[in-house]
């Protein structure tokens, strides 16, 4: 077959030293290559150019359920899952979605094993089996998928849009699919969804709408031969590619307010126009100008007006969910229960803002400062893991041309008023759509969405009712941005004198520990920061950690006006309470870092308690504890495990409890107490040299211990917080059974929780090794023959140095006790299956971990995450990765074997094990009749529990 180079540039970053070479095969198949030398993993993705619009009338969701079914099995590789268990088993992972225009799958594994991964993997597109047995089983799983979302409030409010639209327009489709859509209403037809599925691979999965990306550490040429021989056979018969046409709305689409009812707490405003797609102009931006300006939070902004008038907590504004053919310009704002009385002030005051944006035409500065920031975030752009970069290049394909392949529209560079403008006019009454979206509509709308069951109601508005409000809206003086003084200038590299491989522990006092690592790895003008405030006072009681909770909270509120500048600038931060305290993260170019942190801990001593700002802030954190209730049954298993484990933690409920009590004065005589006494430990890494982060740590602790009057003293040897986990006894299996809070709730779930033991690096590999064995048995088992729930997973689990696993299963179809039962007969399968497992076998499985822990990391903050974790853990193994391949090169297969035996199958003599089981109102009946079985004991009461347990002890030790 011939295959044709393309000698087209293609635009990459700077400091981007991968090779990049565009293939065209014969049969029209555009492939993009990578090597990367670096690269301990490999990845590949295709973009298929169909999707969900282009699923056929009375089929709803088939392009979604075909996507499903590549992965079965193929002529070549005809048992069933075999290639999900390869990746698996070679240290990677694989998945897939399915967008409105194109599907794309990918995968990524170690790479020793990638050959034959792309081998299976082109099967997908040349002979995939799609059995009847399997047709049956994977609908159901479809059908389980949807299910996980029909309380989403963001998949409610997506198909709500699509809903008002044009019935005949692609827009308007359900995407999904579900048991109805997929086997009841096909069969009613006289359909067969099988023969429909093949007959749909058939037209619409061709070589000429497909696009592929391949990343290995191999040179171009060996990448392009493999490729070649893999993908050759793929039928070309240059089918078009599909573009819905036009916008997908007719008149009574637009000029729309729609009051819809949420599953959660809260109100919110979603201010949507149809606009020219910004892909046609992505070196102008019109959008991302349009949408840095509206969406702005320093002051003068729209949001710094609707935050001082007490009406918002949140606003974003720029392009969404954009087609060829059509796009939105969306603006989403999260409103008080003030904010929600002063609805038409609020869109007033938007199309006043819209307004002076006209009037004062489109700005040079801002435009050249936006691409400023623009192409200094792609040209210094983080590594990230080489399964995302494929799938983002592999869609970037379908709509760019090659030699934007990799910069999309992230380059806004020429400099066009007129295309600005045009599409500044698309933000006018005539073709607005405004849903506003509360729960006090409950009862009060008269129309039901039919996929999602989402009550709303429509009321027309005019171009002149909105031009009444602009002119009622309040008289408050609104104005452009000012120049951004957190724009880095300085990009240099500092000189690493001494390049150490793990952080140093670089100064300590009675208040405050250093650890220092330098970039070493990533050259990019980048640092990271880390500040845990150890604070004793903040989480004795459900009143402190709440307090405690407001505060932080009113920190990142107060900084917002300035520190905004700093996000765009790429200067990232963040405020987040602890179980102990709290945490300042600070994460980006390290030129202006310093100015930031100072104005952070400059924030923190000047504390005061704004009233009004109290009062926005509890309201939203009432709504956020309000609407735990709503997360998804598996979420709330996770949570009451952590609760049951982890000592000292305090449960949402009370924190609830206690926050409407909770008033000014409160929080006004709490922060200096919890500040009195406090430990600072910091991590400080990149781009910085040694004596400048020992210069940032000196000078808060001046700011905060050694000035006339310290804020703070140092904690007593007592006071330093130990972070310890219940020790379940051996031979018991403990089980907590509660009902879903959300009585709408169809799902259960299980949590089924393996506790092991203490840090240690043999035991670790062991139960890394059996995790890793036994993770895709018990999907394939669990998930794809015998259908318990879309979500199914089988993880390890770190509490603070002490190991573990559970298993993680979601499902409306069996309640969480049979669930249990399905896990513990896996086990007993997988058991008999361990003794059948070869010496290759074993050695493969131990390789491919080998080759997951010397994967080098992609970033900065990814090693950053790593080496926080151990000193946050007091584990401080630094070099775990190392020793723990040590540990895995003795391991042999019997004391694999021996693990198991000991510690997980059923009945293990050493085995501590804990279920949580949340039942949804399908299985309520269940519920009801949970009780004590024979080696299982029912926890009532979980702080009794955790109270009568004994614990491990904690590496932190005192020692801070």
């Amino acid at each position: 077959m011939a295959v044709g180079n393309d000698d087209v540039e293609i635009v990459k970053a700077r400091i981007d030293k991968r090779d990049y070479r565009r293939v065209v095969h014969g049969n029209s198949l555009q492939v993009l290559l990578i090597s990367d030398p670096d690269t301990d993993k490999c990845a590949a993705s295709m973009d298929v150019g169909v999707g969900y619009f282009s699923n056929p009338p009375g089929l709803e969701g088939l392009a979604h359920f075909l996507e499903h079914m590549l992965f079965y099995a193929s002529k070549k590789y005809p048992v069933e899952d075999s290639y999900s268990k390869y990746i698996a088993e070679h240290g990677g992972s694989t998945n897939a979605f399915t967008s409105s225009e194109h599907t794309n799958y990918f995968f990524d594994v170690n790479a020793d094993g990638f050959e034959e991964a792309l081998d299976r993997f082109a099967q997908f597109f040349t002979e995939p089996l799609m059995s009847a047995d399997a047709t049956m089983r994977e609908i159901k799983a479809v059908d389980s998928e949807n299910q996980k979302n029909l309380l989403s409030d963001a998949w409610r409010m997506n198909q709500l849009q699509k809903h008002l639209s044009d019935e005949d327009h692609p827009y308007h489709k359900f995407s999904t699919g579900n048991w109805d859509t997929l086997e009841v209403r096909p069969k009613a037809k006289g359909l067969d969804t099988r023969n429909e599925l093949l007959k749909f691979y058939e037209a619409n999965y061709s070589a000429n709408l497909m696009h592929l990306v391949i990343y290995t550490n191999e040179s171009l040429d060996k990448i392009q031969n493999l490729v070649e021989e893999k993908f050759q056979y793929i039928r070309n018969t240059n089918k078009s590619c599909f573009h819905a046409h036009g916008e997908p709305f007719k008149s009574e689409h637009l000029q729309i307010l729609v009051r819809t009812v949420p599953i959660k707490e809260g109100h919110k405003l979603k201010i949507v126009w149809p606009v020219t797609p910004e892909i046609h102009h992505y070196t102008e931006g019109p959008c991302k100008y349009l949408g840095h300006l509206i969406g702005h939070k320093g002051e003068g902004s729209l949001y710094y007006i609707l935050k001082k008038l007490g009406w918002a907590t949140g606003l974003s504004a720029g392009e969404s969910d954009w087609k060829l053919d059509f796009s939105f310009f969306k603006v989403v704002i999260d409103l008080t229960d003030a904010g929600h009385e002063h609805i038409e002030d609020i869109i007033g005051l938007l199309f006043k803002y819209i307004d002076l944006l006209r009037e004062h035409g489109v700005c040079k500065w801002i435009f050249e400062e936006l691409s400023a920031v623009c192409e200094t975030k792609f040209h210094y752009q983080d590594k990230i893991l080489p399964s995302d970069y494929v799938v983002n290049i592999a869609s970037n394909m379908q709509f760019y041309p090659v030699k934007d392949w990799l910069t999309r529209s992230s380059l806004p560079s020429k400099f066009s008023p007129s295309v600005i403008q045009m599409v500044l006019h698309q933000l006018s009454p005539d073709k607005v759509r405004i849903f506003w979206e509360s729960k006090k509509f409950e009862g009060l709308t008269d129309k039901v969405e039919p996929w999602y069951g989402t009550a709303y109601s429509i009321e027309k508005i005019t171009a002149s009712t909105i031009q009444g409000w602009v002119l009622s809206a309040p008289d408050e003086k609104m104005h452009l941005p000012c120049p951004n003084k957190f724009i880095p200038t300085d990009l240099s590299l500092k000189i690493v004198k001494e390049k150490v491989k793990f952080p140093v522990s670089l100064r300590r006092t009675a208040y405050s520990a250093l650890w220092y690592k330098p970039d070493t790895l990533f050259s990019t003008p980048k640092a990271y920061v880390k500040i845990d405030f150890n604070c004793p006072y903040a989480g004795n009681s459900p009143e402190a950690e709440i307090l405690t909770h407001i505060f932080t909270e009113l920190l990142m509120d107060y900084l917002n006006e300035n520190a905004y500048y700093a996000q765009v600038a790429g200067l990232y931060y963040s405020i987040n309470h602890t179980d102990g305290g709290f945490q300042v993260t600070l994460l980006g170019y390290n030129h202006k870092l310093r100015i930031l942190l100072e104005t952070v801990v400059e924030e923190i001593v000047a504390f005061k308690v704004k009233t009004d700002r109290f009062s926005v802030i509890k309201e939203s954190l009432t709504k956020e504890y309000q609407n735990l209730k709503y997360q998804q049954p598996h979420q709330q298993a996770m949570y009451y495990c952590n609760l049951i484990l982890r000592d000292q933690t305090c449960p949402w409920m009370e924190q609830l409890d206690v926050l409407p009590h909770i008033q000014v004065e409160d929080l006004a005589k709490f922060v200096p107490a919890m500040l009195s006494r406090t430990f600072l430990e910091f991590y400080v890494a990149g781009n910085i040299e040694s004596h400048e982060a020992e210069s940032m740590v000196k000078h808060i602790e001046d700011v905060l211990f050694n000035c006339s009057k310290p804020l703070c003293k140092s904690l007593f040897s007592s006071q330093h917080l130990t972070n310890r986990v219940v020790k379940l006894e051996n031979g018991l299996n403990y089980f907590y059974p509660s009902e879903c809070p959300n009585p709408k709730e169809e799902n259960s779930s299980l949590v089924y929780y393996i506790q092991v033991g203490r840090d240690d690096f043999k035991l670790n590999v062991k139960l890394q090794l059996f995790v890793l064995v036994a993770k895709q048995p018990a999907f394939h088992q669990l998930r794809s023959v015998e259908q318990l729930g879309y979500i199914t997973v089988l993880k390890e689990r770190n509490d603070c140095g002490i190991r573990g696993l559970h298993f993680k299963i979601q499902s409306t179809v069996k309640s969480p006790g049979n669930i249990e039962q399905r896990v513990e007969a896996f086990l007993n399968v997988f058991g008999i299956k361990l003794l059948e497992m070869t010496n290759d076998e074993f050695k493969s499985n131990v390789n491919a971990l080998i080759d997951m822990k010397l994967e080098k990391h992609k970033n900065l903050r990814e090693e950053s995450v790593f080496f926080w974790r151990e000193i946050k853990h007091g584990t401080l193994r630094f070099d775990r990765r190392d020793c723990e391949v040590e540990a895995l090169k003795q391991l042999s297969l019997q004391d694999l074997i021996d693990f198991f035996n000991e510690y997980v199958k059923v009945g293990a003599p050493r085995k501590e094990s804990l279920s949580l089981r949340i039942h949804g109102n399908r299985h309520a009946s269940e519920y009801k009749v949970e009780a004590s079985e024979p080696n299982s004991a029912k926890i009532h009461n979980i702080f009794t529990f955790r109270r009568s347990q004994s614990l491990y002890g904690s590496f932190k030790g005192v020692s801070g």
